[in-house]
C-alpha cells in the first residue's frame, strides 16, 4: 500500500462524516426556508377558519332569535288560527284549531310576513269577507310576555280593524297560552270557553272547538240573567271594536249595537 492510499483510507471517515453534516444542514436549511414560506399561508388558513367559525355563530344566533316567537295573535271567526310572531314583527307560524283554520291556513300565504300584512290578507280574504258581512263576528286576541311589543302589535291590529263591522280585539294574559293549547282550544275561543263554563259548568271546550264566535257570543247571552250581558261584556276585559276604530270594555251590548250607540 502506498502512502497516499493509506492516507485516503484514514482520512475517508471524516470526509464522509463532514459530507453528512453538509447534506443535514442543508437538508435542515431547505425545510426551514419551506416552513417559514409556508406561515403566511397557514396564518391566513387560521384567520379564515376563526372567521368562518364566527360567522357560523352569528347564524346560528341569528336563526334562533328569528324563530323563536315572542307573541301570539288569535284570530277567530270559524275559523280559527293562531299566528306566532317573532321579536321582528314576522310571522314565524300559523298554527290552525280546525278544519275551518287548516283550509285557511293552506289558502292565504302569511309566513314570513310582517303581522299587519298577515292580518290585512287574511281580513281580505274571500271566506272572511264573505263571514263578516253575513254578520258573523270575528274576535282578534294578542298575548305576549313583552308589554311593549304587545302594545304595539295590538295598535297595529286595532287599526288594521278600524274600519270593519263585527271585529273585536283584545289582550289576553301569556299564561293563557299553553292552558288554551292544552284543550285544544286557540286564545279566543279559550277565553270565549271560560265564559260559557262560568255559566254552565257543564260545558267543554269541544262544545266551543266547532263553534262560531257569534254563535258562542249568542249562548253567552242566552246563559246570562235576563239577557243583561252589559257585566258580562265588560269580564272579557279591555277590548277595541272594528266599527269606525272606537273602543270599550269587551263584546258591547247586542242590544245597544241595535239602536246604533256606541
Amino acid at each position: 500500500m502506498t502512502m497516499n492510499n493509506a492516507f485516503k483510507e484514514l482520512f475517508s471517515p471524516i470526509q464522509a462524516g463532514e459530507e453528512l453534516k453538509d447534506s443535514t444542514k442543508a437538508f435542515l436549511a431547505e425545510k426551514t426556508h419551506n416552513y417559514r414560506r409556508a406561515a403566511p399561508e397557514r396564518r391566513r388558513y387560521h384567520i379564515y377558519a376563526a372567521a368562518c367559525a364566527c360567522l357560523l355563530f352569528v347564524l346560528l344566533g341569528g336563526q334562533r332569535l328569528y324563530f323563536t316567537p315572542t307573541a301570539e295573535i288569535s284570530i277567530d271567526i270559524n275559523p280559527s288560527i293562531e299566528l306566532s310572531v317573532n321579536r321582528f314583527d314576522q310571522v314565524i307560524s300559523v298554527s290552525e284549531f280546525n278544519e275551518d283554520g287548516q283550509a285557511l291556513s293552506k289558502s292565504v300565504d302569511i309566513k314570513y310576513k310582517n303581522y299587519v300584512e298577515a292580518i290585512e290578507r287574511i281580513l281580505h280574504h274571500d271566506s272572511i269577507t264573505a263571514l263578516l258581512s253575513g254578520d258573523e263576528i270575528m274576535t282578534i286576541t294578542v298575548v305576549g310576555a313583552d308589554e311593549r311589543q304587545s302594545a304595539k302589535i295590538f295598535s297595529g291590529v286595532a287599526a288594521c280593524t278600524a274600519s270593519r263591522n263585527n271585529t273585536y280585539c283584545y289582550f289576553a294574559r301569556a299564561e293563557d297560552v299553553a292552558a288554551a293549547h292544552d284543550v285544544g282550544l286557540s286564545c279566543g275561543k279559550y277565553r270565549a270557553f271560560l265564559e260559557l263554563q262560568r255559566l254552565n259548568p257543564n260545558v267543554t271546550p269541544e262544545t266551543v272547538q266547532g263553534m262560531t264566535m257569534r254563535e258562542i257570543r249568542e249562548l253567552i247571552e242566552s246563559l246570562s240573567d235576563g239577557g243583561n250581558d252589559t257585566a258580562l261584556y265588560n269580564s272579557w276585559g279591555n277590548g277595541h271594536h272594528g266599527q269606525g276604530g272606537n273602543h270599550g270594555n269587551g263584546w258591547r251590548n247586542k242590544s245597544t249595537e241595535r239602536q246604533g250607540n256606541v
